[in-house]
């Protein structure tokens, strides 16, 4: 793991670009004393107004709670000259006990951590008072995902954004320098009740600045203390954090510390600080303010006893990891540490897990002979019954960790130690010798490994022996490129699934591992890799991690879900060929087993060309090399890839782009059709009667349900901001507003349309004769669309029935990656009727030509541009379909904006029955209205005892 902690919270100054001072601008540069005192009057309001922002009744609460331990006191008028700043009194690292009313009672007391935040220090005029103000935090402390993705895909959220399990309390108060004591009366943020929902906090803070004195201690209240008021009144949370205070005197370090420890017999040789590239900074550069996870080793001779578990037995398991965090560093070599001990494997933690039963607080030094960091480590006692009593002790602990030269198969980490108990074997607290070990992307980053290969020499006759015809020509991902990385779906023979992740750590000797998208190469890698460029095959090297589901492959991994690997990469083929580690339990420990490496495992990848449109993925198998009589022989897996290329996500970000244009321009234009319609009927009243209002409603309930499930979206513009991220080219913004607002407009006229051709026929003579017909054509499209419906509901069950790949107007999507069925799992009938009802829409023209048939009306009831320009805005969508089907990827299906197959039927078989369909509706109406409603019927049909209807001149009361 390769987080930061949060660092305290620091004045956001903007910079000004200055520029060079020409002779021109220099009497420009009279106004600087006048900027200087604005500066200055700047500064000195400052306090002024921040105590606008204040609490409620703070000053009565403080005088009551908190005056009688650090006396209140008025600002100071130089208040900015204060010799305490925000870092001696905040803190990130701490634990707490109570705050059951703010968190799930199921939560650990090692899930929840207290931030406090001082963002303002002032001067007081009593001396060695300070005025603080700040925030404080109670929130969650572990990850809600540990999956990793490497193209991730956000979708909105809610409209209102929350962060759960987080509480902020927003405080105000007087720190004592002489007492070392705080005091502040806060308010939740939450809670907005004049009176009731005020705390109280308390802080001791130590007197001292050594190992010995890194605690502080306190609580938070409730003002309200009368436990019926269960709103606002909750247990007191006692705290206890660690002091990051800026002075420090260390204590274990020295040439007399030096000497207690063993010396160095490491046969692999270590990295000293003076070949580091960056001598300036030395061990707090590589580890300063750095939380790193290392997993625990533990050696041959722990056999159960508790003599192997550095926390004891009352812990009850056994850690597997260490997490370490560079507290404090100083002079290049000496450093202040967090050590905490846990028995999770996982990368979850955001921020050190500090819990006083498993943290050690650590100190050394750089040990310039042996190569290697000494330290001593306290621990953290008498904490059980009051954490106001706690204290550091029992500093017995001790620890060496180095950096080796250089990586290989057999030895993947940058980072190496051991950590053992100085005691007596017969004292309680003992404990053997640990080793603990890391692969982190910044040490290896910084300290310019390379790597040496071992197994690769075997492999490039296997490699080249798989050369085939089908893979020349093409263009594969290039070795240097993040198209390298991919997630992985692992299926054995058995249909159990898992996934995992794989990345290169080095191609030939450039490092890959850890290296950021906006990390340059070195002047001295470019030249290099151009030169490489042009060769293949290439040596490199892989990590594969397996997380979710990796327990039910126990055969394959019974230690730890990780494979080493390297191997031959062919660019010409696309083919990755490569031998790997994996760790396996050794039978001879019972409960704590130590590792072995079992390196006879194949791994065979081959990745589809760059320009795949069929939804061809990266797969491969992994396979035991030895004979199936061997104990660690295991059954081989596959895994394909979950993750698509670079090029893919960009040309789909241009493609999203391009979509939004669509929709756009298409809402505008069917709006512009609909308002040409308006006019058109305006122009000629007498044709209005003889409008389909069957047509007319299916055209308008399209705009109803989006309508009304989105409606919000026109009250709260600033919140309706879709967006979807694809993990290159940044987030991509879509704004709905302007979206519904098209389709509002286009709505209401349509209701304008359907109302005035009702109004219409309210004062034609033969009303009865054409509601007659519009009556005929509302059964007979109900018969047609509910047949329809019908038609699709059995259709859908028969396939969720059978699940067989014959699916004759479905686009195969078996060979899309999994990421298809991830996003867009089974289809439920209620979206299969959705698609229908896009079909529908599709042939809206129907219920004109029927009622055109039934009334023999050869009337131009409909412009030209209505009816063929909205067949064409129904017709684009497919026509595109096609082209993006063979343009673009299928693997961002999901991202479809513009002809999206959840609205209508989507496939080449479809859209070119419904281009053919609405054309050749289009067709039928310019003819209806050219010779006659029933001239595409035989002329035996064309004359019936229907009533035939004669144009009746609309008089006006003008006329009248």
């Amino acid at each position: 793991m390769e987080t930061n902690p949060p660092s305290f919270p620091k004045s956001r100054v903007r910079a000004l670009p200055i520029s060079p001072i020409t002779p021109s601008q220099t009497h420009k540069s009279q106004s600087s004393p006048l900027l200087l005192l604005l500066f200055f009057l700047l500064i000195n309001l400052t306090p002024t107004a921040s105590l606008l922002i204040q609490i409620p009744n703070l000053d009565h609460l403080y005088s009551d709670h908190c005056n009688d331990v650090v006396p209140k006191s008025e600002t100071h008028p130089k208040w900015f000259l204060t010799t305490l700043s925000v870092q001696d009194i905040g803190f990130h690292s701490s634990y707490f006990t109570g705050g059951d009313r703010f968190f799930n009672h199921t939560s650990g007391s090692d899930s929840k951590a207290l931030i406090f935040r001082p963002n303002f220090v002032a001067r007081t005029l009593k001396d060695g008072i300070f005025h603080v103000r700040g925030s404080m935090d109670l929130q969650s402390l572990l990850g809600d995902s540990t999956r990793r993705n490497l193209k991730l895909v956000n979708f909105r959220g809610p409209r209102i954004p929350v962060r759960r399990g987080v509480v902020r309390f927003r405080l105000d108060g007087y720190y004592s320098e002489s007492d070392k004591k705080l005091c502040m009366i806060g308010k939740s943020r939450s809670m907005y009740n004049a009176g009731p929902g005020y705390v109280i906090l308390k802080l001791n803070y130590p007197k001292w600045s050594s190992i010995y004195d890194s605690l502080i201690s306190g609580s938070l209240e409730s003002v309200v203390s009368d436990k019926d008021d269960g709103e606002n009144y909750f247990d007191a949370i006692m705290v206890l954090a660690f002091s990051v205070k800026h002075s420090y005197g260390y204590t274990f370090v020295g040439e007399d510390r030096m000497s207690s420890f063993p010396s160095s017999v490491e046969s692999v040789e270590s990295i000293g600080l003076r070949n580091l590239n960056d001598s300036n900074g030395g061990l707090c550069r590589l580890l300063g303010n750095r939380l790193e996870r290392f997993e625990l080793v533990y050696g041959s001779e722990c056999r159960g006893g508790v003599s192997c578990n550095p926390l004891g037995g009352d812990v009850g398991y056994v850690p597997s990891s260490l997490v370490f965090y560079g507290t404090r560093c100083t002079e290049g070599r000496k450093m202040q540490m967090l050590l905490g001990f846990s028995n999770s494997s996982g990368d979850e933690y955001l921020r050190f897990p500090f819990v006083p039963s498993t943290t050690l607080i650590a100190e050394g030094e750089w040990d310039e002979k042996g190569n290697r960091l000494c330290a001593i480590a306290c621990r953290i006692l008498n904490f059980t019954e009051s954490l106001t009593g706690a204290l550091v002790g029992d500093c017995s602990t001790k620890l060496s960790l180095r950096f080796p030269v250089k990586l290989s198969l057999q030895n993947r980490y940058a980072l190496v130690g051991q950590i053992w108990s100085d005691k007596k074997m017969s004292d309680p607290g003992y404990f053997s010798k640990i080793g603990f070990q890391g692969l982190s992307g910044w040490l290896v980053k910084l300290l310019g490994y390379k790597y040496e290969y071992s197994v690769t020499g075997n492999l490039r006759k296997t490699c080249v022996e798989k050369r085939a015809g089908k893979g020349k020509g093409k263009k594969y991902p290039e070795e240097y490129s993040s198209d390298m990385k991919f997630d992985m779906r692992v299926s054995n023979s058995r249909g159990q699934v898992a996934w995992g992740y794989s990345s290169p750590l080095f191609v030939d000797d450039d490092r890959i591992y850890g290296r950021r998208f906006w990390d340059k190469p070195q002047e001295t890698e470019v030249p290099s890799r151009q030169k490489k460029s042009h060769s293949s095959p290439m040596n490199i090297s892989y990590k594969l991690s397996f997380t979710r589901g990796a327990q039910i492959f126990h055969d394959v991994f019974p230690s730890k879900a990780e494979l080493a690997a390297e191997g031959i990469y062919d660019r010409d083929y696309g083919n990755l060929c490569m031998i790997g580690c994996r760790h396996v339990s050794s039978k001879e420990q019972n409960l704590i087993n130590k590792d072995m490496l079992d390196c006879s495992v194949k791994i065979d990848v081959h990745f589809p060309p760059l320009d795949t449109k069929d939804g061809q993925n990266v797969k491969g198998i992994i396979e035991s090399m030895r004979n199936k009589s061997d104990p660690l022989y295991f059954e081989h897996i596959e895994f394909s890839s979950t993750s698509i290329y670079h090029n893919q996500a960009a040309a789909s970000i241009t493609r999203i782009d391009f979509e939004i244009v669509m929709v756009l321009i298409s809402n505008t234009l069917i709006c512009a059709f609909v308002g040409w319609q308006l006019y058109f009927v305006k122009k000629n009243p007498d044709v209005l009667p003889f409008t389909s209002l069957v047509m007319l409603t299916v055209l308008t309930l399209r705009y109803v349900i989006p309508l009304l499930f989105t409606f919000e979206a026109m009250l709260a513009p600033n919140q309706s901001n879709q967006s979807t991220f694809l993990g290159i080219g940044g987030w991509l913004q879509v704004n709905e507003v302007m979206v519904r607002l098209i389709l509002l407009v286009t709505f209401i006229l349509h209701l304008l349309l359907l109302q005035l051709t009702l109004s219409s026929r309210q004062g034609v003579n033969s009303q009865k004769s054409l509601m007659d017909s519009e009556r005929k054509v509302l059964y007979a499209t109900l018969t047609l669309y509910i047949t329809g419906a019908l038609i699709t509901c059995s259709v859908h069950q028969w396939m969720n029935t059978h699940q067989n790949s014959y699916r004759p107007f479905h686009r195969n999507l078996r060979r899309v990656t999994n990421i298809w069925h991830l996003v867009h799992p089974q289809r439920s009938l209620w979206d299969d009727l959705k698609l229908y009802a896009g079909f529908i829409l599709d042939g809206f023209l129907l219920p004109q030509i029927l009622f055109n048939l039934f009334v023999n009306s050869g009337e131009r009831a409909l412009s030209c541009a209505f009816y063929f320009g909205i067949t064409m805005i129904r017709l684009l969508p497919h026509a595109y379909d096609l082209y993006r089907a063979r343009a673009y990827t299928r693997l961002l299906a999901f991202s479809y904006i513009y002809a999206n197959p959840k609205t209508d039927f989507f496939s080449t078989a479809w859209n070119i029955i419904i281009a053919c369909c609405c054309l050749l509706f289009a067709a039928i109406i310019f003819l209806q209205q050219r010779f006659g409603g029933r001239c595409i019927l035989p002329k035996i049909f064309r004359h019936s005892t229907v009533y035939e209807y004669e144009k009746v001149p609309v008089i006006s009361n003008e006329e009248l």
